[in-house]
């Protein structure tokens, strides 16, 4: 069926003026990534240019995405804007909280009795306010929106990082905090500072071993997990149009590992068919009745260097497969140089499981290219020696792919299917033995591999590369094994060699599906109750924050000066956490929990200045709180790299944490503390970071002509009685600095709903 098609035929008809309106404006040819954000200005038709990097600018989003994780909080903060209903099509997929543990029909049972309190909550909250609901073991956010609601020349925002995923069908998906999400439901504009633009030239057709997950492995490589920030990354050439729908997907999706606002395709033949395939007839055939203005202007193609801000080459004719790790995305090896790698670092050769599929690789493409491996395996006599797992997509593709033969044949070769989730990617994975900390290594086809995040374990080293890499690689049980060159020995003695994998990207039987899993909202929901228990431990509603005071910040305690890499995972656990995502006080006690204290290496362990001795991150945190006093949180590069969870910002905020201080920030995280009334500020000069002191005591000095491009001052008053002072920079906009005056971005949604 086709969702929302009114909505569609809308965007499509304004469509041409809008652009047009864009071109003047601008004074030049527009690439396909303005062409689109032009279109969805609040404001309507262009009237102005817009400064890349610099101007902040008010968009109207066509639809809104969230998964149970991050749903739970956005809309337990949509129920306080007082209105009766969402703004813009929105829908709700249960997908994060289902635990892998033994098998698909267990794991699904089993998380469905766990969380029957949070599933009972989003499907009532959905149906009251109109929102469409996937319930669990309907399948993964990001899969289940290519093949049902993405759409060319659209925008999207989703409350997870991966959103971008979209962008494979020429959609703006940008991943967001739930205020966000709150703000685009309740009929407000949504705010963006106007990307910078990347440009990817793709040159070339993939063969042989090579697939589309090389693609981003390599610009990961390049781009670094903070050459992104700010910036969409728009695809084009010859091999861009040569790439599947799916497996644009695929490179759009793990694009959010670069910190990219988001990356994008045009539209094109393969676009075309995927939604043909999807039984979206009818937005193909609007999509093709205004398909000039789905993708970049000629001339924008033709002499890229004049339009990005930077270009990358890459042809796909030459490029090599690529394994990315361990610990971070973008440590990319070809895999002619990945067994010395191996060697040389001492990383544990010996592959204890391979895991297929998440929200990067899980379509009917992926899998069956892989079960052509898992295929030559059980014909070549061949046992995985490794464990392997298969996550698919959606329901659609795991029935799709179930009829096809596909998962009877990784059950021959000895793997196990998962529940159609998150699971083992998001750090929802049961594995048994993890928790005796061993060396040991892992490949999936995933998009993150931070150290802890699939099963807790800090020495698990964990690669990334393409399922069918993974699986060439489980069934050799050696990370060292390339097959492109090495052969295997048989359960009879004889030396095979696997053969180049081959797949469809489509099914030739068409898609096919029994129950999808979709619940659609009552058309009245006035009547429908929203369940919450009073005495809940998984959900609670909410209170507003406190505006700001209205003077300067003084007297502020040092909670933990952060060592290195500190993600959202760092900052608000996953796994075991999840189950508290709805209840802000219960979920607060993972507060900075896997943050290393750069004053003793050692994570949850800091000093508390009230009587000297050292506790856990939240148990301290409570204590300063008790005694109303706040705090500062200082960082290294990139702080808040990683998912976009909300709650990373929301932790901090409920307990009395007063500002963020970083030598710099992921983009959805900054945006997240803004939103909920934090200050967010970055050394002027990254080396002062070096200046605090483990008992210090901060001001922040200036709040009472907070202005936008104007530094703040922080005092460090250290314990010998000397101090320093440093020069702070932020980059509140004048909307944004009223959030913080306000107490958060919310209290000001209600107050304009009174």
């Amino acid at each position: 069926m086709v969702f929302d098609i009114d909505m569609i035929k809308s965007v499509y008809a304004a469509f041409p003026e809008r652009i047009a309106a864009a071109r003047k404006a601008v004074g030049r040819p527009l690439t396909l990534t303005e062409k689109i954000l032009y279109a969805h200005l609040s404001e309507g038709e262009a009237s102005q240019r817009h400064e890349r990097g610099i101007s902040y600018v008010d968009f109207k989003p066509d639809r809104v995405a969230m998964q149970d994780a991050t749903a739970q909080m956005a809309l337990l903060q949509f129920m306080q804007a007082g209105r009766a209903k969402v703004a813009v099509p929105s829908t709700v997929h249960c997908d994060h909280l289902i635990q892998a543990e033994v098998g698909a029909n267990p794991d699904l049972a089993k998380a469905k009795d766990k969380n029957r309190e949070v599933y009972d909550f989003l499907s009532s909250v959905s149906n009251k306010y109109g929102l469409g609901f996937w319930k669990p073991g309907a399948g993964i956010i990001h899969q289940v929106v290519l093949e049902n609601y993405a759409f060319p020349g659209g925008m999207m925002i989703g409350t997870d990082s991966h959103t971008p995923n979209a962008g494979g069908l020429g959609m703006v998906a940008i991943g967001v905090g739930g205020a966000d999400a709150c703000d685009v439901m309740a009929g407000l504009p949504w705010e963006l500072k106007f990307p910078k633009l990347i440009g990817v030239k793709l040159t070339g057709k993939l063969s042989g071993w090579t697939s589309a997950k090389d693609v981003i492995l390599k610009v990961a490589g390049i781009l670094t997990v903070k050459g992104g920030t700010g910036c969409i990354v728009e695809y084009f050439g010859e091999g861009a149009r040569s790439l599947s729908a799916t497996g644009k997907g695929t490179i759009c999706n793990m694009g959010a590992e670069i910190g990219a606002t988001t990356s994008i395709f045009g539209y094109d033949e393969k676009s075309e068919a995927y939604l043909r395939g999807t039984d979206r007839s009818e937005v193909a055939d609007l999509a093709n009745g205004i398909k000039e203005h789905l993708t970049g202007d000629p001339e924008v193609y033709a002499d890229p260097e004049e339009y990005f801000n930077e270009i990358i080459e890459i042809n796909l004719s030459e490029l090599e497969p690529h394994v990315n790790g361990p610990f971070t995305p973008d440590l990319a090896w070809p895999l002619s140089k990945f067994a010395d790698a191996v060697k040389e670092n001492n990383w544990p050769q010996k592959l204890e499981v391979g895991l297929i599929g998440s929200c990067t690789n899980s379509s009917y493409e992926d899998i069956s290219r892989a079960a052509s491996l898992a295929r030559q395996a059980v014909d070549k006599k061949l046992k995985a020696k490794s464990e392997y797992t298969i996550t698919p997509g959606s329901e659609q593709v795991r029935y799709t792919v179930e009829r096809d033969g596909f998962l009877g044949v990784f059950e021959n070769m000895g793997g196990v299917v998962l529940a159609n989730a998150c699971g083992p990617c998001i750090g929802q994975w049961a594995r048994h033995g993890a928790e005796k900390q061993e060396k040991n290594s892992i490949i999936t086809s995933f998009n993150r591999n931070f150290a802890k995040r699939a099963d807790g374990n800090p020495n698990t080293h964990s690669f990334v590369a393409s399922p069918e890499l993974v699986t060439a690689m489980a069934i050799a049980g050696d990370l060292t094994f390339n097959p492109m060159t090495d052969t295997l020995t048989n359960e009879e003695g004889q030396q095979v060699k696997l053969e180049e994998p081959a797949g469809l990207e489509l099914p030739v039987k068409g898609f096919a599906v029994e129950d999808a899993g979709y619940q659609e909202p009552a058309a009245d929901g006035s009547e429908v109750i929203v369940q919450v228990a009073p005495d809940s431990e998984r959900l609670q509603l909410l209170e507003p924050f406190q505006p700001w005071e209205g003077t300067d910040l003084t007297g502020l305690k040092l909670l933990i000066k952060a060592k290195g890499k500190c993600t959202t995972d760092h900052i608000s656990m996953a796994g075991p956490w999840l189950r508290f995502r709805g209840h802000l006080d219960n979920i607060s006690n993972n507060l900075l929990i896997g943050a290393v204290n750069f004053f003793n290496d050692a994570t949850n362990k800091v000093k508390n200045q009230l009587d000297g001795s050292y506790g856990e991150v939240p148990a301290v945190q409570r204590q300063y709180k008790l005694h109303n006093i706040g705090t500062v949180v200082v960082g290294d590069e990139n702080y808040g790299e990683g998912s976009s969870r909300e709650h990373a910002a929301m932790e901090p905020r409920f307990l009395g944490v007063r500002a963020i201080l970083v030598k710099s920030f992921a983009r959805i995280h900054e945006t997240n503390l803004k939103k909920q009334g934090m200050l967010a500020l970055t050394f002027d000069n990254p080396a002062d970071y070096d200046l605090i002191q483990e008992d210090d005591s901060l001001d922040i000095i200036g709040l009472d002509t907070f202005a936008p491009g104007k530094a703040l001052l922080v005092i460090c008053h250290h314990a010998d009685g000397s101090k320093d002072e440093i020069k702070v920079n932020h980059t509140y906009n004048a909307g944004q600095i009223r959030w913080f005056k306000a107490g958060s971005a919310l209290n000001l949604v209600k107050e304009n709903a009174i």
